[in-house]
């Protein structure tokens, strides 16, 4: 990881340790930026565990979208947010893609300056 997003990602960390006391790992960040991507207010106090992993997939199309793999197709009748694919994503390692996604999680806390 490059020294600024280093620094970016420790921006992050502070930042979620501030509003949580706790830094989330990767995938509790995504589920985070999930939620707010939703912008509703749980129904109930959990999500299912489908629930999860679509709110974990909004993130990732909401944080690709910056780099133009996905754009924002809409919202459908309950309100979740649907992604249209504009471009594949190259074949990448997981160190590879952890990266990208950090970069992006970076860039979407506005710590990248």
């Amino acid at each position: 990881m490059a020294t600024q997003q280093r620094k970016g990602w420790q921006g992050v960390e502070a930042l979620l340790l501030e509003q949580f006391g706790k830094i989330p790992d990767l995938e509790g960040i995504l589920f985070l930026i999930g939620i707010n991507e939703f912008g509703q207010p749980p129904r109930r106090k959990t999500f299912s565990k489908e629930q999860k992993q679509d709110l974990m997939h909004i993130a990732v199309c909401t944080l690709l979208s910056q780099l133009d793999y996905y754009r924002f197709a809409g919202r459908d009748a309950d309100g979740w947010p649907h992604f249209d694919i504009v471009s594949p994503m190259p074949q990448m390692t997981m160190p590879e893609q952890e990266s990208i996604l950090k970069a992006c999680i970076v860039h979407y806390f506005g710590m990248d300056e």
